[in-house]
Protein backbone atom coordinates (compact mmCIF):
# COMPACT_ATOMS: atom_id res chain seq x y z
CA UNK A 1 0.00 0.00 0.00
CA UNK A 2 2.89 2.36 0.11
CA UNK A 3 4.24 1.60 -3.17
CA UNK A 4 1.01 2.37 -4.03
CA UNK A 5 0.65 5.61 -2.89
CA UNK A 6 4.08 6.80 -3.27
CA UNK A 7 3.22 6.18 -6.74
CA UNK A 8 -0.34 8.29 -6.32
CA UNK A 9 2.07 10.91 -5.45
CA UNK A 10 4.37 10.78 -8.15
CA UNK A 11 1.60 11.09 -10.95
CA UNK A 12 0.16 14.18 -8.76
CA UNK A 13 3.65 15.75 -9.31
CA UNK A 14 2.36 16.16 -13.18
CA UNK A 15 -0.05 18.44 -12.63
CA UNK A 16 2.51 21.53 -12.03
CA UNK A 17 3.52 20.81 -16.00
CA UNK A 18 0.40 19.83 -17.85
CA UNK A 19 -2.19 21.83 -16.01
CA UNK A 20 -5.84 20.91 -15.60
CA UNK A 21 -6.84 19.96 -19.08
CA UNK A 22 -3.82 17.91 -20.16
CA UNK A 23 -3.55 16.82 -16.97
CA UNK A 24 -7.22 15.26 -17.40
CA UNK A 25 -7.05 13.94 -20.74
CA UNK A 26 -3.49 12.40 -20.14
CA UNK A 27 -5.28 10.27 -17.18
CA UNK A 28 -8.09 9.44 -19.53
CA UNK A 29 -5.44 8.67 -22.23
CA UNK A 30 -3.39 6.23 -19.61
CA UNK A 31 -6.96 4.54 -18.52
CA UNK A 32 -8.39 3.86 -22.26
CA UNK A 33 -4.61 2.60 -23.23
CA UNK A 34 -3.99 0.63 -20.21
CA UNK A 35 -7.00 -1.86 -21.53
CA UNK A 36 -7.70 -0.73 -25.14
CA UNK A 37 -3.66 -1.20 -26.29
CA UNK A 38 -2.62 -3.20 -23.39
CA UNK A 39 -0.13 -1.15 -22.12
CA UNK A 40 -1.25 -2.38 -18.55
CA UNK A 41 0.25 -5.38 -18.85
CA UNK A 42 3.76 -3.96 -18.74
CA UNK A 43 3.68 -0.38 -16.71
CA UNK A 44 0.28 -1.56 -14.60
CA UNK A 45 0.84 1.30 -11.84
CA UNK A 46 1.07 4.19 -14.18
CA UNK A 47 -2.69 3.13 -15.88
CA UNK A 48 -4.01 1.14 -13.46
CA UNK A 49 -5.29 2.00 -9.68
CA UNK A 50 -2.47 4.39 -8.66
CA UNK A 51 -3.61 6.64 -11.88
CA UNK A 52 -6.96 6.75 -10.85
CA UNK A 53 -6.28 7.31 -7.24
CA UNK A 54 -3.42 10.22 -8.27
CA UNK A 55 -6.49 11.52 -9.95
CA UNK A 56 -8.94 12.21 -7.37
CA UNK A 57 -6.31 13.60 -5.35
CA UNK A 58 -4.97 16.23 -7.59
CA UNK A 59 -8.69 17.25 -7.96
CA UNK A 60 -9.29 17.86 -4.49
CA UNK A 61 -5.60 19.92 -4.42
CA UNK A 62 -6.22 22.00 -7.54
CA UNK A 63 -10.37 22.32 -7.90
CA UNK A 64 -10.44 20.27 -10.64
CA UNK A 65 -14.50 19.56 -11.39
CA UNK A 66 -14.56 15.96 -9.73
CA UNK A 67 -17.58 14.46 -11.75
CA UNK A 68 -15.99 15.51 -14.56
CA UNK A 69 -12.94 13.43 -13.77
CA UNK A 70 -14.75 10.83 -12.36
CA UNK A 71 -16.96 10.49 -15.20
CA UNK A 72 -13.64 10.47 -17.52
CA UNK A 73 -11.99 7.97 -15.79
CA UNK A 74 -15.09 5.90 -15.90
CA UNK A 75 -15.98 6.33 -19.94
CA UNK A 76 -12.14 5.76 -21.04
CA UNK A 77 -12.05 2.43 -18.57
CA UNK A 78 -15.33 1.15 -20.66
CA UNK A 79 -13.54 2.11 -24.06
CA UNK A 80 -10.56 0.79 -23.54
CA UNK A 81 -12.33 -2.55 -22.47
CA UNK A 82 -14.43 -2.61 -25.26
CA UNK A 83 -11.70 -1.97 -27.61
CA UNK A 84 -10.03 -4.89 -25.63
CA UNK A 85 -12.82 -6.92 -26.25
CA UNK A 86 -13.09 -5.79 -30.12
CA UNK A 87 -9.11 -6.78 -30.82
CA UNK A 88 -9.91 -10.37 -28.88
CA UNK A 89 -13.03 -11.11 -30.96
CA UNK A 90 -11.55 -10.23 -34.60
CA UNK A 91 -7.73 -10.99 -34.22
CA UNK A 92 -7.97 -13.57 -31.20
CA UNK A 93 -5.35 -15.23 -29.65
CA UNK A 94 -2.46 -14.66 -32.16
CA UNK A 95 -2.78 -10.80 -31.28
CA UNK A 96 -1.91 -11.73 -27.92
CA UNK A 97 0.54 -14.22 -28.57
CA UNK A 98 2.84 -11.86 -30.07
CA UNK A 99 3.02 -10.02 -26.56
CA UNK A 100 5.85 -11.99 -25.49
CA UNK A 101 7.23 -12.02 -21.58
CA UNK A 102 6.65 -14.29 -18.72
CA UNK A 103 4.18 -11.76 -17.48
CA UNK A 104 1.86 -11.54 -20.21
CA UNK A 105 1.95 -15.64 -20.72
CA UNK A 106 1.56 -15.41 -16.74
CA UNK A 107 -1.36 -12.69 -17.30
CA UNK A 108 -3.16 -14.66 -20.39
CA UNK A 109 -3.28 -17.87 -18.12
CA UNK A 110 -4.92 -16.43 -15.00
CA UNK A 111 -7.29 -14.59 -16.63
CA UNK A 112 -8.57 -18.00 -18.79
CA UNK A 113 -9.39 -19.37 -15.17
CA UNK A 114 -10.96 -16.80 -13.97
CA UNK A 115 -13.01 -16.11 -16.97
CA UNK A 116 -14.18 -19.65 -17.63
CA UNK A 117 -15.32 -20.38 -13.71
CA UNK A 118 -16.87 -16.79 -13.61
CA UNK A 119 -18.20 -15.78 -17.24
CA UNK A 120 -19.87 -12.24 -16.30
CA UNK A 121 -18.90 -11.71 -12.83
CA UNK A 122 -15.30 -12.13 -14.19
CA UNK A 123 -15.17 -9.04 -16.27
CA UNK A 124 -16.51 -6.82 -13.35
CA UNK A 125 -14.52 -8.25 -11.07
CA UNK A 126 -11.18 -8.03 -13.45
CA UNK A 127 -11.27 -4.42 -13.04
CA UNK A 128 -10.20 -4.32 -9.32
CA UNK A 129 -7.21 -6.67 -10.53
CA UNK A 130 -4.21 -5.84 -12.45
CA UNK A 131 -3.48 -8.67 -14.29
CA UNK A 132 -7.11 -9.62 -15.18
CA UNK A 133 -8.27 -6.46 -16.36
CA UNK A 134 -5.63 -5.86 -18.97
CA UNK A 135 -6.59 -9.54 -20.44
CA UNK A 136 -10.06 -9.90 -19.60
CA UNK A 137 -12.11 -8.12 -22.17
CA UNK A 138 -9.68 -9.73 -25.19
CA UNK A 139 -10.25 -13.49 -23.97
CA UNK A 140 -13.92 -12.42 -23.77
CA UNK A 141 -13.79 -11.65 -27.45
CA UNK A 142 -12.09 -14.45 -28.09
CA UNK A 143 -14.61 -16.43 -26.10
CA UNK A 144 -17.07 -14.96 -28.10
CA UNK A 145 -18.76 -13.88 -25.33
CA UNK A 146 -22.14 -12.18 -25.99
CA UNK A 147 -21.75 -8.35 -26.58
CA UNK A 148 -24.79 -7.26 -24.12
CA UNK A 149 -23.54 -9.37 -21.59
CA UNK A 150 -20.15 -8.03 -21.92
CA UNK A 151 -21.39 -4.22 -22.49
CA UNK A 152 -23.37 -4.71 -19.22
CA UNK A 153 -20.68 -6.45 -17.15
CA UNK A 154 -18.17 -3.99 -18.85
CA UNK A 155 -19.96 -0.63 -17.34
CA UNK A 156 -20.78 -1.77 -14.16
CA UNK A 157 -16.63 -2.49 -13.75
CA UNK A 158 -15.72 0.53 -15.35
CA UNK A 159 -18.05 2.69 -13.44
CA UNK A 160 -17.70 0.75 -9.99
CA UNK A 161 -13.47 1.18 -10.22
CA UNK A 162 -13.32 4.15 -12.43
CA UNK A 163 -15.42 6.81 -10.53
CA UNK A 164 -15.44 4.78 -7.29
CA UNK A 165 -11.36 4.94 -6.80
CA UNK A 166 -11.03 8.75 -8.61
CA UNK A 167 -13.88 9.98 -5.77
CA UNK A 168 -11.98 7.50 -3.05
CA UNK A 169 -8.69 9.63 -3.77
CA UNK A 170 -10.86 12.85 -4.21
CA UNK A 171 -12.18 12.66 -0.87
CA UNK A 172 -9.14 11.60 1.03
CA UNK A 173 -7.92 14.82 0.67
CA UNK A 174 -10.28 15.96 3.41
CA UNK A 175 -11.32 12.68 5.09
CA UNK A 176 -7.94 10.89 5.81
CA UNK A 177 -9.58 7.50 6.72
CA UNK A 178 -10.81 6.85 3.27
CA UNK A 179 -7.35 6.73 1.66
CA UNK A 180 -6.82 3.61 4.54
CA UNK A 181 -10.61 2.54 3.25
CA UNK A 182 -10.87 2.79 -0.25
CA UNK A 183 -9.33 -0.95 -1.34
CA UNK A 184 -11.25 -2.16 1.56
CA UNK A 185 -14.07 -0.56 -0.44
CA UNK A 186 -12.61 -2.39 -3.59
CA UNK A 187 -12.78 -5.83 -1.33
CA UNK A 188 -16.54 -5.54 -0.14
CA UNK A 189 -17.38 -5.17 -3.99
CA UNK A 190 -15.14 -8.13 -5.30
CA UNK A 191 -16.51 -10.19 -2.71
CA UNK A 192 -20.16 -9.53 -3.08
CA UNK A 193 -19.26 -10.07 -7.26
CA UNK A 194 -17.27 -13.10 -6.26
CA UNK A 195 -20.64 -14.35 -3.72
CA UNK A 196 -23.39 -13.29 -6.71
CA UNK A 197 -21.28 -14.93 -9.13
CA UNK A 198 -21.50 -18.49 -7.46
CA UNK A 199 -24.85 -18.41 -6.55
CA UNK A 200 -25.26 -17.88 -10.31
CA UNK A 201 -23.13 -20.67 -11.32
CA UNK A 202 -24.97 -22.74 -8.37
CA UNK A 203 -28.66 -22.07 -10.30
CA UNK A 204 -27.01 -22.91 -13.48
CA UNK A 205 -25.99 -26.01 -12.60
CA UNK A 206 -29.30 -26.89 -11.56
Amino acid sequence: MHFHFAISDQIAGWFPNLGGIYFALAVWGLVFAGTGFFVGAFIPFITGDSLVFAAGLVSASQNLDILVMASGVGIAAWLGDQVGYTLGRHFGRPYLDKRKGKWVKTGIEKSEKLFQAWGWWAVVIARFVPWARVFIPAIAGISRMNYYKFFSANLVGAVAWGMGLTFAGYYSASIPWVKNASYLIAAVFITGSVVAGIRAWLRNRD
